[in-house]
This record gives C-alpha cells, sequence and structure tokens, in this order.
C-alpha cells in the first residue's frame, strides 16, 4: 500500500512574462503578507512550502537544490515548512534540519514547522495504516523533535484518522503536547466535517489540511463551512494537483522509477488526456492575463479565501519562484468566471488517490 501526503494576499495584478529559470524575489523591506490559521493558530506566509517531493515518492531528489529551495523560500519570507515524520523514512525531517541550521538566524527564527504522524510501514517503505493511539503520538513526537533539532513542532496532525482510535483519544494526546510545551498547535488532515466537529470539542484546532485545488473541490460542500464555522484554517496540499495542472506536465511524459504518479488514477490513460484538455483549456485563460497555468491555479486558490494557505511543493528553486509569482495576480470576477468554464467543479477525470489509499480517507466517508 502506498500513501501520499503532498504539501493570496491581496496584491498589485500585473502582467508577466514567465522566464523558464526565475529566481525568487528578493527580500523586500516592507512586512511580509499574512494569513492566520483559524482563530487560534499562528499567522504565516500566504504560501507555504510542502518539502515531500524532497525526499520520498516523485523519484530521485537533488540534496543539494532542496536545500536552496527551502533557503530561497525562506529567504523570500515563507514561514510555514510541512513535512511527515514518514516522508523518506525520516529524511525529511532531517533535511529540513540541516536547512534550517544553515539558514541565516532571522529566517530560522521566524521558520514553523508543521508535521504529520502516524503512518506505519514497512522495512520495504511499504504503508501498512497509521497508528493514532496517545502512546504512539508521545513516541512519533519524541523521534521527530529529535530529528528536526527543534524543542518544539509549531503544528502537530496525524496523517489519516486511525479507525481503531477514537480521534478525541489522538487529539487528547498532542493537547497534552501542548501543554507540556512540546506542540504548539494541534492540526488534522483529511477528516470529514463531522470528524472536524468531534476534535474541536477536545481542544482549539488551528488547521485542517486538505486537498483543494480546481479540479479536487470536494471540500466545499460541507468541509469548508464547518471549518469556517469553527474558526479553523486551511493549508491546501495539491494546489497543483501532484503537476497535473501546473502546465508542465506532458501528455507524452515519461515518468521517472518511484514516481507514485504512475499509480494515480488521474495520470492514466484516457483520464490523463481528459485532465490534460482541461490545462490546455486552463491555459488559454493564463495566457490571457500574460501569466503561467500554474500561477493561475495557485492564486485560484488564493483566492477562495484568507484563511486558506495553499502548500507548493517546489523542489527546485525556479518552481518555487513561479509559485510565489502567483501571490501577484488578481483575479477578478471576470478572470474567475473563464477559469470555471475552463475547469468546472466535478470535471477532473478519475479519483484523485487510488481505491485503497481512498479508503483511509475520512473526508471522503
Amino acid at each position: 500500500m502506498t500513501d501520499i501526503e503532498i504539501c493570496h494576499s491581496s496584491c498589485h495584478s500585473r502582467r508577466m512574462t514567465t522566464n523558464p529559470n526565475p529566481s525568487p524575489p528578493s527580500p523586500s523591506s516592507e512586512p511580509a503578507p499574512r494569513r492566520r490559521l483559524g482563530t487560534t493558530g499562528p499567522a504565516v506566509f500566504p504560501l507555504g512550502l510542502g518539502c515531500m517531493g524532497m525526499s520520498a515518492l516523485y523519484g530521485e531528489s537533488d540534496r543539494a537544490e532542496s536545500l536552496a529551495t527551502v533557503h530561497a523560500a525562506l529567504d523570500a519570507g515563507v514561514t510555514l515548512l510541512d513535512t511527515g515524520d514518514f516522508y523518506g523514512m525520516g529524511h525529511n525531517e532531517l533535511l529540513i534540519n540541516e536547512a534550517l541550521r544553515t539558514a541565516p538566524a532571522a529566517a530560522r527564527e521566524k521558520a514553523l514547522t508543521s508535521v504529520k504522524f502516524g503512518a506505519l510501514r514497512t522495512v520495504e517503505g511499504g504503508f501498512t495504516g497509521y497508528d493514532g493511539r496517545p502512546a504512539a503520538v508521545k513516541n512519533f513526537l519524541a523521534y521527530s523533535l529529535q530529528r528536526l533539532g527543534r524543542d518544539h513542532i509549531d503544528i502537530y496532525r496525524i496523517a489519516r484518522v486511525d479507525p481503531d482510535v477514537p480521534i478525541e483519544e489522538t487529539v487528547g494526546a498532542i493537547a497534552e503536547a501542548v501543554e507540556a510545551g512540546h506542540v504548539r498547535h494541534i492540526g488534522l488532515s483529511e477528516v470529514g466535517a463531522d470528524t472536524l466537529r468531534r476534535a474541536a470539542s477536545v481542544a482549539p484546532i488551528a488547521d485542517l489540511q486538505i486537498e483543494y485545488s480546481l479540479i479536487s473541490r470536494g471540500i466545499e460542500d460541507r468541509i469548508l463551512p464547518t471549518a469556517r464555522e469553527l474558526g479553523i484554517g486551511i493549508t491546501a496540499y495539491g494546489v497543483l494537483s501532484r503537476g497535473l495542472i501546473s502546465g508542465h506536465f506532458g501528455r507524452d511524459r515519461a515518468l521517472a522509477p518511484g514516481d507514485f504518479r504512475g499509480m494515480s488514477p488521474r495520470f492514466q490513460g484516457d483520464n490523463l488526456d481528459r485532465n490534460l484538455d482541461l490545462v490546455d483549456a486552463l491555459r488559454k485563460v493564463a495566457g490571457g492575463k500574460g501569466v503561467s497555468v500554474a500561477q493561475t491555479a495557485i492564486a485560484w486558490v488564493l483566492s477562495r479565501g484568507e484563511d486558506i494557505v495553499p502548500l507548493v511543493g517546489a523542489r527546485r528553486r525556479d518552481r518555487l519562484a513561479e509559485a510565489l509569482g502567483a501571490m501577484e495576480v488578481t483575479l477578478d470576477a471576470a478572470d474567475l468566471a473563464a477559469i470555471e468554464e475552463a475547469v468546472p467543479a466535478g470535471a477532473a477525470a478519475g479519483e484523485r488517490y487510488p481505491s485503497a489509499q481512498m479508503a483511509h480517507l475520512d473526508s471522503e466517508h
């Protein structure tokens, strides 16, 4: 079994030509924009950096470029670094440790860590389930603190609900870690509206991390309204649907060995062709604004509300720079209507995960 966690301020509009190798914006003397994660969570830069791809599930990665990308993100003002203790079997947390140790002190002090836990793995790297027992929560936390080289984690969350453990018990254990000073805020991942409500009855929840993009809009029916009712923010992963709607994924692209997208329904056969037809339609909208497809897709997520913080899974500095450029894209009513026409809700072909992983998503039940 495999599993994946992947990872809009009011800005001035501009027309821009996409540079294939742009550099991240230089730090500005102006205060960086912020979005607060719910009513109890921290204020963060409007985009977070999802670090999973630097260690797992997309084939080989370049360690030096990964570190440089984290540093470039911090230099640009990004504050939220998202990881999971099971990304690369701990590799990702160690990578973030090194990136923060070698970053300027000012950037390091502003960095916030968001960590998912709970996945159980085999020696070969397969996934066998999730463990949300209170004792397991404390055990996972101890190892993460050691690997990250920090005395606390800013947002801690179970990656998937353990069906054998009431969410109240898992959240209660994290709440004890908050009281002890080892965790600052409690988060959740891929839970449905009812579970969200149950969890919030135990302790304040800062944010829900969940997939949200132009082609993954399931949260709009019940989950997003419930989160807003409860004062819980959203950190949106998969905003480019694992590169599918980035504008960089071609119809004849061969995936590298170890790239999990080879098993993703949306990247298979006719599904891929139909989904890339949507991207072609979106490309026309983006071209009319002089911006890239990826920037348009990210700007759309940013436009959904100030309580939503997209996570961009950039593994390279040029992709990071492109993503940051989305903050300068303003979408007016006409733009949003054109995007809706190009990519209507529910138009994607294929589920967002293989069936075995869909079964683990409380958000889908």
